[in-house]
């Protein structure tokens, strides 16, 4: 605007000159000793160079130049317009200005002091990439002005950083670290989303404590590594308590399972002998039945039931008296078996009838 009224000034001066020019070269005077017509032709070259010079300046007033990454405001007398120049040269009108509002990406680093919940001193390094919203630079431009990241910008991080560390400890802003900075970034975010600013990226690059609390966290990772020592120590004692207390359990139990089957060894052993045992005596006790039958003349009949039965020669069965007299032959039957041919030492009688005494057991060579 400016420019355009200055050109238009110049250029109604370059019309003065060329108009006073004809009235001097057409009086015959003398200016300054010199013919008038010679200081005609210098107003006429002077007004031309002015005419030059303010047409200049009046057609360089309705262009505008707007730089890469910008976005051009226009305003007209302070008024600014519902539309804005993007990047490139564009035409105006003269009565315009153009405002240039940086549209691109820009990083800025905040260093903050904060406390936590428990009133530990936390000085945080916040470091963020913004732009502004390119269809709405005219708006910024209007509601917060140029000056938007001193205006918006630095305050709202400030409050954002720390309304979110105020709600933890100082010991949880380290082991939360990524859930705290996406908290911050979420209500920076929502703040200057307000203000039609963009918030891109967002990071927290340093946090620093004060010596006393460094000192006194250092101390308690200390305390908690001797406890997780001592702990597994435990544990490892415990285990190898329990490993040797099962070791011993499988011991025992084979212990008793080698036990058990040498004891049912042993009873097998035990049945197999008694059974031997109890069959050697039916087998005795079958050959002394038949050898019974045999000196008596008799006949052994076996049973189904496993009884056995004596049948006398004319097909009676033998009865008890005559069982006993049987028994009484197989008897004498055995001491005759078992003598050894050497005669009796006495001798006894009753005047009638004489009964020879034998020994059952061998004599001795003295006898």
């Amino acid at each position: 605007m400016t420019s355009f009224i200055a050109g238009v000034i110049i250029l109604g001066v370059a019309v003065l000159l060329i108009l006073a020019r004809k009235k001097v070269g057409n009086s015959g005077v003398v200016v300054n000793g010199k013919p008038a017509k010679k200081s005609g032709l210098l107003m006429l070259i002077g007004g031309i160079g002015a005419a030059v010079v303010g047409i200049i300046m009046v057609i360089s007033s309705v262009f505008v130049s707007v730089d890469t990454g910008h976005t051009g405001v226009v305003t007209t007398f302070g008024r600014v317009e519902n539309y804005t120049f993007d990047s490139g040269v564009h035409v105006k009108a003269p009565w315009n200005s153009v405002v240039e509002m940086d549209n691109r990406v820009q990083k800025s680093t905040v260093e903050l002091s904060c406390f936590s919940s428990d009133i530990q001193e936390v000085m945080c390094k916040y470091t963020l990439n913004y732009q502004i919203s390119k269809s709405n630079a005219q708006d910024i431009y209007r509601v917060v002005g140029p000056d938007y990241y001193d205006t918006v910008i630095t305050p709202n991080v400030a409050e954002s950083v720390k309304t979110i560390m105020a709600h933890y400890t100082a010991e949880s802003l380290v082991s939360n670290r990524d859930k705290l900075a996406t908290e911050i970034e979420a209500l920076l975010s929502e703040q200057l989303l307000k203000y039609n600013i963009e918030l891109v990226s967002t990071a927290i690059e340093d946090m620093d404590f004060t010596d006393e609390f460094t000192n006194a966290v250092e101390a308690k990772q200390v305390a908690v590594q001797n406890k997780l020592k001592a702990t597994t120590e435990q544990e490892q004692k415990t285990m190898e308590a329990e490993q040797a207390a099962q070791r011993a359990k499988i011991d025992a139990n084979a212990s008793a399972e080698v036990a058990k089957i040498q004891a049912q060894a042993d009873k097998e052993v035990a049945q197999i002998s008694a059974d031997s045992a109890e069959y050697q005596g039916k087998k005795e006790a079958a050959i002394a039945l038949q050898r019974l039958a045999s000196i008596n003349g008799w006949t052994v009949v076996a049973e189904e039931n496993g009884t056995n039965r004596l049948i006398k020669p004319d097909g009676s069965e033998v009865t008890e008296a005559e069982l006993q007299v049987g028994t009484q032959n197989l008897m004498t039957y055995y001491y005759v078996e078992a003598w050894n041919g050497v005669l009796p030492t006495y001798y006894v009688s009753d005047g009638n009838v004489s009964s020879v005494i034998l020994s059952p057991s061998t004599p001795s060579d003295g006898d």
